[in-house]
């Protein structure tokens, strides 16, 4: 099998051109989640002329198998806990467990908000057209309970955008979004990185980059691409 794409540079172009050939309705906000979705979601943002926040993500897992997720907390304007209902009923979680998680994980998040944002505040969602990107799906049970709590923020629309995964898992999430946007479906699927030929791991100095350029190209006057 070879790689789709060169690296997550290549993979951001065509999935920014496949984006802004939908022609979203404004305003449009784009949500990356770190670290490997930011570089492609920085790319996408600069030619939509979009502004770029953080999707952030912190599993709840039970506590003797921490892989099995009871809960997880998504941030936003106000950060919002999404439980499994059915783990949640086959495991009697003491709730001091889950609320001290719960701080935990939200501590967490104020921290790498502040790491990688340098202070800038959340952008609003609420009526705006979402798309969320990473640079690729697996199992897709991280990001559709994110999209689950972005839902909640009362987007006017929300996309999703990436450059690969497999078809099942994009069947199972089409039902929480209304647009998906994917450049390519393989079969087998095997991992994400398998589709790359540089697939390295981003590392935060990486992402802060990425999101101060996105954040300076915003404030430059908008010039055709």
């Amino acid at each position: 099998m070879s790689p789709r794409f060169a690296d997550r540079a290549e993979a951001a172009r065509l999935l920014a051109r496949e984006v802004a050939a939908r022609m979203l309705p404004a305003p449009v906000v784009v949500l990356a989640l770190p670290r490997g979705g930011v570089p492609i979601a920085a790319e996408l943002a600069r030619l939509l002329h979009a502004p770029l926040d953080l999707l952030l993500v912190r599993k709840i897992g039970v506590p003797w198998q921490p892989e099995l997720a009871i809960a997880a907390v998504v941030d936003g304007a106000a950060p919002d806990i999404v439980f499994n209902d059915e783990v949640m009923a086959c495991s009697r979680i003491d709730p001091d467990y889950i609320e001290a998680q719960v701080l935990a994980q939200l501590h967490e998040i104020h921290r790498r908000r502040g790491l990688y944002l340098q202070g800038r505040p959340a952008v609003p969602l609420k009526g705006a057209t979402v798309v969320v990107v990473d640079d690729g799906i697996a199992t897709g049970t991280t990001l559709r309970v994110a999209l689950k709590a972005l839902r909640r923020q009362a987007p006017a629309r929300l996309v999703l955008a990436v450059p690969v995964a497999p078809h099942d898992v994009l069947q199972s999430l089409r039902g929480e979004v209304d647009e998906v946007v994917c450049l390519a479906e393989p079969d087998p699927f095997v991992a994400i990185g398998c589709h790359y030929r540089d697939f390295h791991q981003v590392g935060d100095a990486e992402v802060i980059a990425a999101l101060d350029a996105a954040h300076a190209a915003l404030a430059r006057p908008q010039a055709d691409d």
